[in-house]
């Protein structure tokens, strides 16, 4: 059967799902598809990538599309977040019920050269690494043999060691790691906002050198990436001393490059950046435009990765997404494995400020903390610096930790928020997002293209202005109140459990904020 059903179940999945998470988890399927269709003469018969679930077999006249993921750990993130919604765009396409099969491609022969350090299955941090695993979503640490190399508390076998990684007195000094040692795995707070990145960089942490790599993390500001980075090297450093690890931000390098090529002391560049065994690189988006620069990374990610060492890298978005940037570049960044880290949800921003209000020496009640969450939703960055104020505020005056503290506290950013944002900039707001009339905010419409973005105005309406529900409903074209409070209820309830609708809000929010 053509595959023109798949191209067809795609254009759908394209309109539905946002552009990066749609170009970074399906589109790169279309290469690993089979469909077929089977007859009273094949039913009972293994099927063309057979099925990752142990279904029964296909029953005669049914279509089966069997597609085929690089590793495991897509095949999980993919069953559990995209598998519903594909199997339903391919039975919408095809006018009739479609199986949709995922299964792990196999795998060619993998050079005999041996990572940095492969854990044995019986070492502490591999058993924590599991646990720590199945914590952010349930998906196991994968990792190879070597098993000898480490003692079953985790320690490193000395008559195996030089076998297994550099010279002792290698390492780069403790200085020059440039490692932030209180960022760590055991300091973040997870969430569903960060779980699929967390899981990889555990796995990195856990076997660096043996898959996902490079790993490639984006995001907006202030939601994490940089303490994810700075946790793997950390994680690296407490479990092999002797590892060089590095991390820097992107404007380092360039800094770097700028230098050398003024002294024409390359050699020294290279002795620098192609002898690491993890590189932890921030923001590379900032290497857009930059020729020599982008010339001398690519030479030290081909470097680095055909010794085995490991590449970390954050970006305010997805490979694709750069520009100015070469395409050797982009198509090697993508090469690896590409998450995303997602706006913090109201639990997790709760669970934010009770932990780092903690680590101040503070408590923070949770009707407080869920105030505080409600009305800074940026970022993880605001939320901390929000806390400050209140803490402060709290010390200075000499009085308990309550809302009203709170509210008095954040008085400058609730009425900042309040004062620059109307219904009517809203309305234009979410209409340009979605690509919608503003007229459509107050017609009498009602398909799902229009109705939706209306319904997230309303919602937005409501959480970002003092107006009344029959207020927001007047500027809605005379709406009933009612209309607008199952708008804001309905996208409320949805934000907590959709991280697809809680980013497009996200997005929302910080344009309306500015």
């Amino acid at each position: 059967m053509s595959l023109e059903l798949w191209q067809r179940a795609c254009e759908r999945l394209a309109l539905e799902l946002p552009e990066q998470q749609f170009t970074t988890w399906i589109r790169p399927l279309s290469s690993a598809v089979t469909v077929t269709q089977a007859d009273a003469s094949v039913a009972g018969t293994t099927m063309a990538g057979s099925t990752a679930d142990g279904a029964d077999e296909p029953a005669a006249g049914a279509i089966t599309v069997a597609v085929r993921v690089p590793n495991r750990f897509k095949l999980d993130w993919i069953r559990s977040q995209y598998a519903h919604r594909m199997e339903a765009a391919l039975s919408e396409a095809a006018g009739v019920p479609v199986r949709l099969e995922l299964s792990v491609a196999p795998q060619r022969a993998e050079s005999p050269a041996m990572p940095l350090r492969r854990p044995s299955p019986t070492s502490a941090a591999t058993l924590a690494l599991d646990a720590l695993s199945a914590d952010a979503g349930g998906m196991p640490a994968r990792r190879a043999g070597n098993a000898g190399a480490h003692d079953a508390h985790g320690t490193q076998n000395p008559a195996q060691a030089s076998a297994q990684g550099p010279a002792p007195g290698r390492a780069l000094p403790a200085s020059l790691h440039r490692l932030n040692t209180a960022l760590t795995f055991d300091t973040l707070v997870a969430g569903r906002a960060n779980q699929m990145a967390r899981t990889a960089a555990l796995h990195v942490a856990g076997a660096p050198g043996a898959m996902y790599n490079p790993l490639f993390i984006y995001g907006g500001v202030g939601l994490g990436k940089t303490h994810l980075v700075h946790a793997v090297g950390n994680a690296l450093l407490k479990d092999r001393p002797d590892a060089r690890v590095l991390y820097l931000h992107a404007e380092q390098f360039i800094s770097d490059v700028v230098k050398n090529y003024q002294r024409k002391t390359f050699d020294e560049l290279k002795a620098k950046y192609h002898s690491l065994d993890l590189l932890l690189i921030d923001d590379v988006q900032f290497f857009a435009g930059k020729d020599r620069t982008q010339e001398e990374f690519f030479n030290a990610y081909e470097a680095l990765l055909s010794k085995k060492a490991h590449i970390i890298m954050t970006s305010d978005t997805y490979p694709k997404g750069l520009v100015d940037m070469d395409e050797r570049l982009t198509s090697r960044f993508d090469s690896g494995l590409t998450v995303a880290i997602e706006p913090p949800e109201l639990e997790m921003r709760v669970a934010i400020l009770q932990r780092k209000a903690l680590a101040e020496g503070s408590e923070m009640p949770e009707d407080v903390a869920f105030f505080v969450a409600k009305n800074v939703r940026a970022n993880v960055r605001e939320l901390e610096g929000a806390l400050r104020k209140v803490l402060a505020y709290s010390r200075f005056s000499h009085k308990d930790i309550n809302i009203a503290l709170a509210r008095e506290a954040l008085r400058d950013l609730l009425s900042i928020q309040n004062r620059q944002i109307g219904v009517e900039n809203i309305q234009k707001t979410v209409a340009d997002f979605y690509k919608i009339k503003v007229a459509d905010m107050y017609s009498k419409k009602r398909p799902a293209s229009i109705a939706r973005p209306r319904q997230i105005a309303m919602y937005l309406a409501k959480e970002l202005t003092k107006k009344s529900l029959p207020e927001i409903g007047e500027l809605f074209g005379g709406r009933d109140h009612t209309t607008v409070l199952h708008a804001v209820r309905k996208i409320g309830a949805e934000r907590s459990t959709n991280s697809e609708l809680n980013q497009q809000l996200h997005v929302l929010e910080q344009t309306l904020k500015g």
